[in-house]
């Protein structure tokens, strides 16, 4: 039987190195412990209600919980937060959507906990860019400018993830004139897609 770190001091230790999301891997190298008693560990801490489990091997401070938009970096990486959450984020649109969604190079994924659901969209690994890194307070993520928000968004419109009603809907809700068109323009032509092209022309 392996012995049990303090749960007070797990906390402690955690915030002060301002860690709230961590691996198992990670929790081991912070408390000096081998693979099988980091695991040990965090599987009673979690049953103990101190550790929240994200996904197999992924955990958070259940007492101390990050913020969903940090959460949804680190559930899928690489990823950035973009399309209809980014927009809302911004204020482009006037509603804020509960379901978080981002932007990744890898296959589309979607991932749901007792807080909300997190959805990843494939992009092209030439288009990974155009990404901020924001900070609220202590708490820090990865989203798209406004910009590349909106040609995320268009991009999947040009393979049927989205639909081209939704984009006329969004034109009539949201201020475009407040976006850079030079830096739509950029970011469409990493894309280097002629459907994408075609769309972006339409916006007013």
């Amino acid at each position: 039987m392996y012995s049990l770190v303090k749960p007070l001091l797990v906390r402690e230790k955690l915030l002060k190195q301002k860690i709230r999301i961590f691996n198992n891997l990670e929790f081991a190298e912070i408390f000096e412990l081998s693979p099988y008693q980091a695991e040990y560990n965090l599987k009673q801490l979690t049953e103990e209600g101190l550790l929240a489990r994200l996904k197999r091997g992924l955990y958070t401070l259940k007492t101390d919980s990050p913020s969903e938009e940090e959460i949804a970096n680190a559930l899928y990486k690489p990823s950035y937060i973009s399309f209809e959450y980014a927009l809302a984020y911004y204020n482009i649109i006037p509603e804020m959507t509960y379901h978080i969604t981002s932007a990744t190079t890898k296959p589309t994924r979607l991932f749901t906990t007792d807080r909300t659901s997190f959805s990843y969209y494939t992009i092209k690994p030439a288009a990974y860019s155009g990404y901020i890194l924001s900070q609220i307070d202590e708490r820090r993520f990865y989203i798209a400018e406004p910009e590349k928000a909106l040609v995320d968004y268009l991009y999947l419109v040009t393979f049927g993830e989205r639909s081209l009603h939704g984009v006329h809907s969004l034109n009539d809700r949201m201020n475009l004139s407040s976006l850079n068109k030079d830096k739509i323009l950029y970011y469409v032509k990493i894309y280097n897609w002629p459907k994408l092209n075609k769309l972006v022309e339409e916006l007013p």
